[in-house]
């Protein structure tokens, strides 16, 4: 399909400002969340991204009228006739999102069962939705599975839990407040993730009537209640995104002003881009990222989850790392085959080499498992164009980074994915100065 089809002029730098929205990883989870009110909602800051569109499809199948408000980037969303959605409606609408394993706990909370098909998403590790299933019966959901999907019951309502995650998982953590706020009695759940993201949505369900407190020691405790009204929230910005603008800068010897940006949420990437060589400064509106000029420096990093060096981070700024002077270690310790995307990258110039072992730093749950999960990057490399065919969301943008710092034309197929968690990316690329093109303008523009 030509409009899934960029084409992506390169050697440019990229200049000038662009705004970041309401985070993809906190929008989607708090839509979920007004399910369990009794009264509408009102969220605020929210991007135009395909996720979005994607959970209001589904919100309104379950009869939450949702309507866009008077302010750019408002939802309201009042889930007082809530009811069951056709199974064939709900598999049809989700295409391949993982976001309805999440309406589990809220519709049990409203309806008493609920129905979730064959889930996708990025193809960038094992995301099992087993752990989910296994936590839904610690709270007294009765599943069953049948070829269409599976369906969930509470004939006994939900009951609160002890749960330890083997993994500080997000998609864990989130499925766990969202069951145990309304569950009967109280949840204690350790080795939480504590992301900013998973923050802001308690701050939500807070706001709703929730009773959570959060310990230093990733310990989470709910105590349920037996109803919770609307919220209004305006949702934290996306650093997932931020950073992403930041290492474009980068890689393409740019300035980026990003507007929206904060400090707060991206001090670990800020002192990483600095150990590279990238500049920046901060702003009450925003953060200006760019190339001062000059050799970068390389690095050793590992990727963790909250407050270590975010995984979503480390594709793009791996782009950046191809510019930088000597041998740079990656080591992804979230995600087993996220470093996969540097085959791209090696086709277009780049000499990075992937290894099964744990290099630059502490051991991981992957070492022993023979995933390449540790990278080795030597530059400056001079990238060239080429045909680059996206496999998830990270790398998606990663490659536009890549074929923007690239000398010649590159052709990007499925660009779709991106549209997942970067709102209008094309008309903010254009804004700084990129030169991309549909081919179907190339086309009509040679007739």
């Amino acid at each position: 399909m030509q409009d899934d089809v960029l084409l992506v002029h390169g050697g440019s730098p990229l200049e000038g400002e662009v705004r970041v929205k309401g985070a993809k990883n906190l929008v989607p989870k708090a839509m979920v969340a007004a399910l369990l009110g009794e009264a509408p909602s009102r969220l605020r800051n929210v991007p135009e991204i395909s996720d979005v569109r994607i959970v209001k499809g589904l919100l309104q199948l379950h009869g939450v009228a949702v309507r866009e408000g008077e302010e750019p980037g408002e939802l309201l969303m009042d889930p007082t006739q809530v009811e069951q959605a056709n199974v064939a409606d709900i598999d049809a609408h989700a295409g391949s999102s993982r976001i309805p394993i999440l309406f589990c706990g809220p519709l049990l909370h409203r309806l008493g069962r609920a129905f979730i098909p064959d889930l996708g998403g990025c193809m960038i590790g094992d995301r099992p939705i087993d752990f989910h299933l296994s936590v839904l019966r610690e709270f007294g959901a009765v599943i069953t599975k049948r070829p269409e999907g599976l369906y969930i019951e509470a004939p006994n309502g939900l009951k609160g839990t002890k749960v330890s995650l083997p993994f500080p998982s997000v998609g864990a953590t989130e499925q766990v407040l969202l069951a145990a706020v309304r569950a009967e009695g109280t949840t204690e759940l350790s080795n939480a993730a504590v992301e900013p993201e998973i923050i802001d949505l308690i701050c939500v369900l807070q706001k709703m009537g929730a009773i959570i407190s959060v310990t230093t020691d990733r310990v989470i405790r709910i105590t349920g209640v037996s109803k919770l009204v609307g919220y209004d929230h305006r949702a934290l910005p996306d650093r997932l995104e931020a950073a992403s603008w930041a290492c474009a800068a980068l890689a393409t010897h740019g300035d980026i002003y990003v507007r929206g940006a904060r400090q707060l949420d991206m001090m670990t990437f800020l002192n990483v881009f600095r150990q590279v060589g990238g500049a920046f400064s901060i702003e009450d509106e925003g953060i200006r990222f760019w190339h001062p000029g000059g050799p970068l420096n390389a690095i050793a990093l590992e990727t963790d989850v909250h407050p270590g060096f975010q995984t979503d981070w480390q594709q793009p700024l791996v782009v950046a790392l191809t510019q930088a002077t000597g041998l740079s270690i990656v080591h992804e310790t979230v995600y087993e085959r996220r470093l996969g995307f540097t085959s791209a990258l090696n086709q277009m110039g780049a000499t990075i080499q992937l290894y099964s072992e744990c290099l630059g730093g502490t051991p991981c749950r992957f070492g022993q498992r023979n995933f390449q999960h540790s990278a080795v990057i030597s530059g400056p490399a001079k990238l060239h164009a080429t045909d680059l065919d996206i496999p998830d969301l990270r790398a998606g943008f990663s490659y536009l980074i890549a074929a923007l710092a690239a000398e010649g034309t590159s052709r990007v197929t499925g660009i779709d994915l991106i549209e997942r968690g970067y709102e209008d990316f094309q008309a903010k690329l254009e804004a700084l100065g990129a030169r991309v093109e549909l081919p179907m303008r190339v086309a009509e523009s040679v007739a």
